[in-house]
C-alpha cells in the first residue's frame, strides 16, 4: 500500500501509476513496475517523487527528505563523503530548499535477495534534475540495487545532477548496477562515493545504452577497513557527437584490499575518455584494464585511454593495461569459415569485447549488452 507524506516531500501515490509510455522507459534502463522480483521501486519524475516506503524486511525506502525529518542521526552521513562545496555541481544540489532523491538502508544482518530499483527519469524538456540519494547498508548486510536514469524520447535538451554516497558496513555487500538512456541533449554531473568498511565489498556496473550528449564522471571509493573489496566494471557505447568522460578513483587505505577498474567502451562516432586510477596507501592489490574499440567512419569518434595507478606503500601491489583497436578481419574471417556469416561474426566479437573481464552481471545488465552490440552494429552497418 503506497502512503501519501506531506506537501513539500513530493510525494505521490505508487511507482505503478505511470503511463505506459513511461513504462516502457522505464524498462529500457532495467526498471520493471509492478515486478514481482524487486524488493522495492522508488521513482523520481523530474522533482517528483514517487515510491511505495518500506520499512519492513530490514530494508527501509524513504524519499530523502522525509528520511531527514525522520532522523537526526542521519547528519553523520548525509554531505558526508561528497562535500557540498567540492563544485558548481554540488553547491547547485545543495542550494535545493528541499533535497531530492530516496534513502535506502539495509539493517544489519539483513539479506535483500531481491534487487530493489530506482529510476530518475526526466520527462519535461529544457528542464534540471537534481538528485541528493543517501545509502546505508549496515554490517553483514547485502544489497543488489538497480538505478535507471533515463529522458523521455520528448526531452531533447536538460540538465541532471545527482550525489549519491553508499555506506557499505562491516562484512556488508553492495552490488550496485546503473543503467543510462540519455538523450543526445542531456548534460550529465553525477558526483558519487562510497565508503568501505572492514570485509566489505563494493561492486559497480555501469552500462549505457545510449549516452547523453556530454556526461562526465568520476566516482570516488574508499576502502577503508582491512580486506575491503571494490570492483567497476564500465561499459559504454558512444554514439554520434557524445562527450562521454567516465573513471572511477578507488583508495586502498585499509590492509590487504584489493580493487578493479574494467572500462569497455565502444566508439561509433561520439568522443570518449576511459580513466581509472587505484591508489595504494597500504599492503593492497589492485588493476585497471581499460579497453576501446572504434567502429563505423574513419575519424568519425575517437577514444582516449588514462589508466592510472600510484603507490604510497611499499607493499602496494598494482597494475594498469589500455587497448584500443578495432575489430581485426582475420577474426571474422575464422568465424565466418565455421559457420557464419558476416554479421553474426562482427556480434560475436563484439559482445565477448563487453563482456571480457566482466563476470557476475545477471540477466538486466547482459540483455543491456546485447542492445549494446545490436546499436554499435546498426551504426556500422
Amino acid at each position: 500500500m503506497s502512503t501519501t507524506y506531506k506537501a513539500e516531500t513530493n510525494v505521490t501515490g505508487s511507482p505503478v501509476q505511470v503511463t505506459p509510455e513511461e513504462a516502457r522507459e522505464l524498462e529500457q534502463v532495467g526498471v520493471v513496475v509492478d515486478s514481482q522480483e524487486r524488493s522495492g521501486t522508488y521513482i523520481l519524475n523530474d522533482d517528483h517523487s514517487q515510491c511505495s516506503p518500506i520499512v519492513v524486511g530490514g530494508l527501509e525506502l524513504l524519499p530523502i527528505a522525509y528520511a531527514l525529518k525522520k532522523y537526526d542521526w542521519l547528519s553523520e552521513y548525509f554531505w558526508q563523503l561528497v562535500s557540498p562545496d567540492k563544485d558548481e555541481i554540488t553547491r547547485e544540489i545543495a542550494a535545493q530548499p528541499e533535497p531530492q532523491g530516496f534513502f535506502l538502508r539495509v539493517r544489519k544482518g539483513s539479506k535483500i535477495t531481491m534487487p530493489f530499483q530506482a529510476a530518475l527519469h526526466m520527462t519535461s524538456p529544457d528542464s534540471t534534475q537534481a538528485v541528493h540519494n543517501l545509502v546505508i547498508v549496515e554490517e553483514d548486510g547485502e544489497l543488489n540495487f538497480i538505478t535507471g536514469c533515463v529522458s523521455g524520447h520528448h526531452v531533447h535538451r536538460g540538465l541532471h545532477l545527482a550525489v549519491t554516497e553508499t555506506f557499505v558496513g562491516r562484512s556488508a555487500t553492495v552490488t550496485n548496477s546503473m543503467v543510462h538512456n540519455w538523450g543526445p541533449g542531456i548534460k550529465v554531473r553525477p558526483r558519487a562515493a562510497t565508503l568501505v568498511e572492514e570485509n566489505g565489498t563494493f561492486v559497480s556496473n555501469y552500462v549505457s545504452l545510449e549516452p547523453a550528449g556530454d556526461i562526465q564522471m568520476d566516482p570516488l571509493t574508499i576502502l577503508k577497513g582491512d580486506n575491503a573489496t571494490a570492483r567497476f566494471y564500465t561499459v559504454i557505447l558512444g554514439s554520434a557527437d557524445s562527450l562521454i568522460d567516465t573513471g572511477g578513483t578507488i583508495l586502498l587505505q585499509g590492509k590487504n584490499t584489493s580493487a578493479e577498474v574494467v572500462q569497455r567502451a565502444v566508439s561509433v562516432g561520439g568522443h570518449m575518455i576511459q580513466r581509472g586510477l587505484i591508489v595504494g596507501e597500504n599492503a593492497s592489490k589492485g588493476h585497471v584494464d581499460c579497453s576501446g574499440m572504434l567502429m563505423g567512419k574513419a575519424g568519425a569518434g575517437s577514444i582516449k585511454a588514462v589508466p592510472g595507478i600510484e603507490s604510497k606503500h611499499a607493499d602496494a601491489q598494482l597494475s594498469h593495461e589500455a587497448s584500443i583497436g578495432k575489430i581485426a578481419q582475420e577474426q571474422i574471417s575464422y568465424l565466418q569459415a565455421h559457420g557464419m556469416d558476416e554479421a553474426e561474426a562482427v556480434s560475436m566479437i563484439l559482445r565477448g569485447f563487453l563482456t571480457q573481464g566482466v563476470v557476475g552481471l545477471g540477466e538486466d545488465l547482459d540483455a543491456r549488452i546485447r542492445d549494446i552490440t545490436d546499436l554499435a552494429l546498426q551504426a556500422e552497418g
